[in-house]
């Protein structure tokens, strides 16, 4: 029998049942910051009038802050437990959420950048003691399809956000249209900068609101008991001996170059939806943000059937699918134009409803104690999504891409970028399906 056989061995056992509640709270809270975050790309564009490229800095600023933290948490949790490190996460993430306030009263751009870049050093803390801590909550052999049941709540929180980014920032924006705001703010300055400072207002709202109740989580996580929320094992913090151990796992050191690539991959895909029903289809910002919500439903449903089906398959195998499946739907993205097109793009969020948590398991698995280390490496990665926004961005601002009789807009050739995600993903599957040890 193989490591990947399915044992009878209870995936949450009792004692942890509490925990995992609680610590599985915290999944659609950090699910609902990125999603709730993703459409105001495009809005912060319309507002500010800056270009793809400056207004996916949101993006990048977002995830920078996953990117910066995710080993000084690694530390922390070290050094302390789990409980204190995911304490310290609510806290930057409920601060990050207030500073939205003198960020809208500054209408300063950078202020939001601040902003964003300090509520998800707060998550990076979330996540980097939140995923190994379920890990831990039982049997080595059933740590992989328990994460699996954990992340399948992530969605919830990313489907509410949307939501409410559609229906609470998006549609409640002035309908204005950048050429419109682009005459006024050359002809009544003072008009304009009216409009904009209710647009932000709107925008800001919905993140008090959040850092209220983030603020509500801290206090019960505070006067709540975590058991093995602490180290197994007493030790010093051997930070060099354990990064070797780790570089010298190809799993795990291939696992972060694939989580990276995923994570560039879903911010790409959900991010710049809008701009693709936009730019495409000549869909509303809000119309075009109901096929992302369209998009997360798929997501959240193929999640619940794919850990049902990794039961009867080990997860290289499973992520090697997916990730054909994913590059298929992006060139569909990409060469097919019209509804069709679209289709192609919301039809990739099948293919990825379980690539993180898998790579995840399938790198972390075996580390033991390095796991908490190692879970930081992985954490970092999410900086995929902070780096590979702004080159599409980028790539968006051109001009169209000219075949010979074949011409290509800039925003369906920006696709390109998930495409080759997709690839490296599906090599890293490929690599441990052959070789699962």
């Amino acid at each position: 029998m193989n490591k990947y056989s399915v044992k009878s061995i209870r995936v949450i056992t009792k004692p942890f049942l509490i925990p995992f509640i609680l610590v599985g709270l915290l999944f659609p809270l950090w699910g609902f910051a990125n999603d709730i975050t993703n459409p105001l790309v495009a809005a912060f564009k319309n507002i500010l009038l800056i270009s793809h490229f400056e207004s996916s800095l949101v993006q990048f600023a977002f995830y920078g802050g996953y990117c910066l933290m995710a080993i000084p948490a690694a530390i922390f949790i070290k050094r302390f437990n789990y409980k204190q490190a995911i304490l310290m996460g609510l806290a930057l993430y409920s601060i990050g959420c207030f500073l939205f306030i003198p960020a809208g009263k500054m209408m300063v751009f950078e202020a939001f950048l601040v902003a964003y870049f300090i509520m998800t050093c707060g998550l990076s803390f979330l996540e980097t003691s939140a995923n190994p801590y379920i890990l831990s909550m039982g049997d080595e052999s059933t740590a992989t399809q328990r994460l699996n049941f954990a992340q399948a709540f992530n969605p919830l929180g990313s489907l509410t956000g949307m939501f409410v980014a559609k229906e609470f920032i998006l549609a409640q924006l002035n309908p204005a249209s950048e050429t419109s705001r682009l005459e006024l703010a050359q002809n009544d300055p003072d008009a304009f900068s009216k409009i904009q400072q209710n647009d932000l207002n709107v925008i800001v709202d919905p993140y008090l609101i959040l850092g209220i109740v983030v603020g509500v989580v801290f206090f019960i996580f505070l006067f709540s008991k975590l058991p093995g929320s602490k180290s197994s094992v007493e030790s010093k913090l051997d930070l060099k001996p354990t990064l070797n151990r780790l570089l010298s796992n190809r799993h795990y050191k291939d696992g972060v170059i694939a989580q990276a690539f995923y994570v560039g991959a879903q911010i790409m895909c959900w991010t710049f939806i809008i701009q693709y029903g936009v730019n495409e289809l000549g869909l509303t910002k809000a119309e075009a943000q109901s096929y992302n919500m369209v998009a997360m439903i798929i997501f959240v449903t193929s999640r619940f059937i794919c850990t049902y089906i990794l039961k009867f398959i080990n997860p290289g195998q499973l992520l090697m699918i997916l990730a054909i499946g994913g590059g298929v739907f992006t060139l569909g993205a990409i060469f097919i134009s019209g509804m069709v097109g679209i289709y192609s793009l919301v039809a990739i969020s099948a293919c990825m409803s379980l690539m993180f948590p898998t790579i995840y398991g399938i790198a972390l698995d075996g580390l033991g104690e390095d796991a908490k280390i190692g879970s930081a490496g992985l954490i970092l990665a999410i900086g995929g999504g902070s780096l590979m926004p702004p080159l599409q961005g980028a790539i968006m601002d051109m001009t169209p891409f000219s075949m010979g009789d074949f011409v290509l807009s800039s925003t369906r050739a920006s696709f390109c970028l998930p495409f080759i995600c997709f690839l490296v993903i599906g090599y890293y599957g490929w690599n441990t399906k052959r070789d699962p040890t």
